[in-house]
């Protein structure tokens, strides 16, 4: 029987890319089936994005009794958004999160969800996220068929918005300007569509790329462009809130399948607390960190100061529209119909 046990563990542990030494391998059955799975992501640890990894590490801990030992790698440590992306498709690391854009290179029609201009407001953004919705559903069983990796939970992001070292007030300010794209398709066609030309740039050098002009500009939300301090290189905000993001968390199915409904379980209900916590700590500080960037210099515009939002928007759609009404219009139906 002991032998069974340790065949199957060191099977799940060379799946994950972990190798034996990640299980503790010690007699009796529950301490046996402990493991330590591996989280890579992109984001600063002081940001709500990196936090909320190290919340949920923490969080699986508690809920399975410490079974189950979530080790977090931030700030791009293993890799890219791509690489990390595939990273958890082939079971190098357990978990990551990414845009859904970014989810989109994995299984392509998730990209639609970070389609701009396409929320009502944050909640119905977060109905269409719940992992119980319809759209979800549809989509998560796809992701596993397509990627081998399942949808654990999202959490909201914010609303992203545009910086420049100038003033911008509509789509004609931007002619000619290079401003950073996140590195998928939607995203490019956004960028397009705010009448700039968009250069793909993985966040882990869009500060460097900002500070040497590779790049004019680039669009996030407030609670990012605060916590790596782009103030420092981009003298205006413009508040677009062109797009609005959930961070989606991502697992390798094996992984997943390789735990015992118990920690299952214990990952689910991570998962349901993390997301609340993550979505509260970005809406409850969204103003807030607006503020702080208004006192650290960057000059804050909004449609109140001339900024032309119903032109951003005709013409990010019209881009948009053209690029990917055909290909997803199905889906956007059934991500409208949701109340």
């Amino acid at each position: 029987m002991t032998r069974q046990l340790f065949s199957v563990t060191r099977r799940g542990a060379l799946a994950l890319g972990l190798g034996a030494g990640a299980f503790a391998m010690v007699p009796g059955l529950a301490r046996a089936q402990s493991v330590t799975l591996r989280y890579g992501h992109n984001n600063e640890p002081a940001s709500v994005a990196g936090a909320q990894a190290d919340w949920f590490a923490e969080a699986v801990g508690k809920h399975s009794g410490g079974d189950i030992a979530v080790q977090v790698y931030p700030s791009s440590q293993l890799g890219k958004l791509q690489e990390l992306a595939e990273a958890v498709s082939l079971g190098t690391i357990a978990f990551s999160h990414n845009t859904a854009g970014g989810i989109g290179s994995l299984y392509e029609p998730f990209a639609a969800l970070d389609t701009p201009y396409l929320y009502r407001d944050v909640d119905h953004l977060m109905k269409v996220m719940d992992i119980n919705s319809p759209v979800m559903q549809e989509l998560n069983q796809g992701l596993i068929q397509a990627a081998n990796v399942r949808v654990i939970y999202a959490h909201y992001f914010g609303r992203r918005n545009l910086t420049a070292n100038k003033a911008v007030y509509k789509p004609a300010d931007l002619a000619g300007e290079k401003i950073r794209a996140v590195p998928f398709p939607i995203y490019q066609a956004a960028i397009e569509g705010m009448g700039a030309a968009p250069v793909p740039v993985d966040w882990s050098e869009v500060p460097t790329a900002l500070a040497t002009g590779v790049v004019a500009g680039q669009e996030n939300p407030v609670n990012v462009i605060l916590n790596v301090k782009l103030y420092e290189v981009q003298s205006h905000l413009m508040l677009t809130g062109h797009m609005s993001n959930a961070e989606v968390v991502v697992m390798n199915e094996d992984a997943w399948q390789a735990l015992s409904p118990a920690q299952k379980e214990a990952v689910a209900a991570a998962a349901l607390e993390i997301r609340e916590r993550a979505t509260r700590a970005i809406q409850d500080n969204e103003a807030k960190d607006t503020q702080a960037l208004r006192d650290a210099g960057m000059t804050v515009i909004g449609p109140e100061d001339g900024l032309d939002v119903e032109a951003f928007r005709a013409s990010v759609s019209k881009v948009v529209d053209a690029r990917f009404g055909e290909k997803y219009g199905a889906l956007y139906e059934k991500i409208r119909a949701i109340s």
